[in-house]
């Protein structure tokens, strides 16, 4: 029922072409549309410059402290998929937790001292600073970049271990094949334009690489009056779930121990003529008086227990300059 209202609002806004701003969850229960010129006061938002708030400077971030699950409550859910996996039934699982952290500032000063490509600040009840783009339609041309495969930029030989990586490789051309073939649901012509380059991610305690792909189809002209039939029928996003999707959802639901709310889910604008989205991951809730940071990793049949539970915790930053 959810999901119906959705498609409803944003292809009215399409139809119409209404610039638009949309938070959706991860199940596709919760959600917030409204009109870029109504936007509400207490959501602050940037997509690679495009943004409704002018200072983006504030306290820099001294600490951030983790009190992250034990590992041997993330090796049941481990070898839980491990299982799934044996049996045939998913191939790829993204697998997240939360982790109780505490900052020495706000919620708000702590998005505007972050740097990333897609910035969210929603209503002080969380934060995203996510690297990673949703999809992209400008120009009857609909883009999306799956992100796969994170390593500390400060080994030796860094960009060489991850490229050559078995298992991540193995990894990022299942998400790479699953984002292809949904593309292919709402698009002609997908085509994979680039595939697994490394873009730089400069964190508070370390620099990352990340490993990405592109991938692109062509959509008919008049687009804009399904908007929210395309955006529906891609979600939830293939990176943040696994292969074969809807089968893998099931399992997540079944060994993740808590809900996922909004992290994993998109926030995005459509300004009349084109749309941009993010994914929500690098994400940190309020929970009471309380601060939680979800995070995770995908999990294949060839993935360690000690290695993904290590990258859940190295993916727990915020994207400032180091003090």
């Amino acid at each position: 029922m959810h999901s119906n209202e959705i498609i409803t609002i944003l292809n009215r806004f399409g139809r119409h072409k209404i610039p638009c701003f949309f938070v959706i969850d991860f199940d596709l229960k919760n959600f917030h549309i409204e009109p870029l010129s109504e936007l509400s006061p207490d959501i602050f938002f940037e997509f690679e410059g495009f943004k409704n708030i002018l200072s983006l400077n504030s306290a820099k971030l001294i600490y951030l402290k983790k009190k992250p699950i034990k590992f041997e409550t993330y090796q049941q859910a481990f070898q839980k998929i491990q299982a799934e996996m044996y049996a045939g039934n998913t191939y790829l699982l993204n697998l997240t937790f939360p982790t109780e952290i505490k900052l020495n500032i706000s919620l708000l000063q702590t998005f505007l001292s972050s740097q990333a490509k897609f910035k969210l600040y929603f209503q002080d009840e969380f934060i995203t600073f996510s690297p990673e783009r949703f999809i992209k339609i400008e120009n009857n041309h609909i883009f999306t970049y799956p992100m796969k495969g994170t390593i500390d930029a400060m080994l030796p030989n860094a960009k060489t271990i991850i490229l050559k990586d078995i298992k991540e490789k193995a990894e990022h051309t299942m998400v790479v094949d699953l984002l292809r073939n949904d593309l292919s649901i709402v698009a002609k012509k997908v085509a994979v334009n680039r595939f697994r380059y490394l873009e730089k991610i400069v964190t508070n305690h370390k620099t990352l690489f990340q490993v990405s792909s592109e991938i692109s189809g062509q959509l008919p002209a008049l687009w804009q009056q399904n908007l929210g039939d395309i955006l529906l029928a891609l979600l939830p996003a293939g990176s943040i779930t696994g292969a074969p999707k809807k089968k893998t959802v099931e399992i997540i639901k079944t060994v993740e121990t808590y809900q996922r709310g909004f992290f994993t889910g998109i926030f995005g604008y459509f300004d009349g003529q084109k749309l941009d989205s993010a994914v929500m991951i690098r994400f940190i809730e309020k929970h009471g008086e309380n601060l939680v940071y979800k995070s995770g990793g995908g999990i294949t049949i060839n993935s360690q227990a000690k290695k993904e539970y290590q990258e859940m915790l190295d993916k727990i930053y915020v994207p400032v300059e180091p003090t």
